[in-house]
């Protein structure tokens, strides 16, 4: 039986530890939905996963959290393979905020947000008041702090995930996953949530997101990986990468690109599509 890599190979510099994918197919019930892809997470980025529908978007970030197994390639966090880490040791770096998470009945946000701190604990080292900070942290930080004791199943659908994405902050980890997580949102709560997962990066943490907004994932990204098909397309900084071009080949959307106003960032306007009558 091959032995778990010894945490200090893998924990020694959290900080440098970047994920990376070399050579992945990903399949469902046989059939590849990612094929040979090659790519790696800036360890300093705000990373967006764009593409089409069915591209393979949902299923690569699964990979990188260990939800699903390569039927080829490596998956690696800082060099070592992520699947020979034990499980809590990867939970420590790495964090995933899937799709539709279900909250358990009943709950408290506070309840809710202490689970994060579950892959910090051994049969020698229970609650701490490093925890309690962690979790004060995470709420603070969320705006949640005087809704600590209502019941989860109580907030509004923007709150909701604000307390999902305080779960995942006090897990304290470096790398941060978030699976469409504007999905269900109003206009207003979607931007609110970027702003949190901007100030998150900003904060030191490496976020990648699946979005499907082209002009949210331009205004918030550092880095871009497209999709189409199964396959990386195109990857870079959004200035250099979402090109009308791409958005036309890729997408199938005739549109220009223009430096937004206020930011620079590139913004996509549709151009309008001429019908005629019957």
């Amino acid at each position: 039986m091959t032995s778990k890599p010894d945490v200090s190979a893998v924990e020694r510099d959290g900080s440098a530890a970047g994920l990376s994918a070399r050579d992945i197919t990903l399949s469902y019930d046989g059939r590849p939905v990612v094929r040979g892809v090659s790519v790696d997470l800036p360890t300093d980025g705000l990373t967006a996963i764009i593409g089409p529908n069915g591209s393979g978007k949902s299923t690569l970030l699964k990979a990188f959290a260990r939800v699903l197994k390569p039927a080829s390639g490596t998956l690696t966090l800082g060099g070592t393979d992520i699947h020979s880490l034990r499980g809590k040791q990867f939970a420590r770096q790495v964090a995933l905020l899937p799709q539709n998470p279900q909250t358990p009945a009943g709950i408290t946000v506070r309840a809710l947000v202490q689970r994060g701190r579950h892959p910090h604990h051994t049969l020698l080292r229970q609650w701490t008041p490093d925890d309690d900070r962690h979790i004060q942290g995470a709420l603070r930080h969320t705006g949640l702090t005087e809704l600590a004791d209502t019941p989860a199943s109580a907030l509004s659908g923007g709150q909701r995930q604000r307390a999902w994405i305080a779960m995942i902050l006090a897990q304290d980890t470096r790398h941060v996953l978030l699976d469409e997580p504007t999905t269900y949102l109003d206009v207003a709560h979607q931007y609110d949530l970027l702003e949190l997962c901007a100030q998150l990066h900003r904060r030191g943490r490496a976020i990648t997101a699946v979005l499907h907004d082209l002009n949210q994932a331009a205004h918030y990204a550092t880095h871009l990986i497209v999709l189409q098909e199964g396959a990386v397309v195109a990857q870079g900084a959004p200035v250099e990468t979402l090109t009308a071009d791409l958005v036309a080949e890729v997408f199938g959307l005739t549109c220009d690109v223009i430096p937004h106003p206020q930011t620079g960032a590139p913004h996509l306007i549709p151009r309008p599509q001429r019908r005629t009558d019957d």
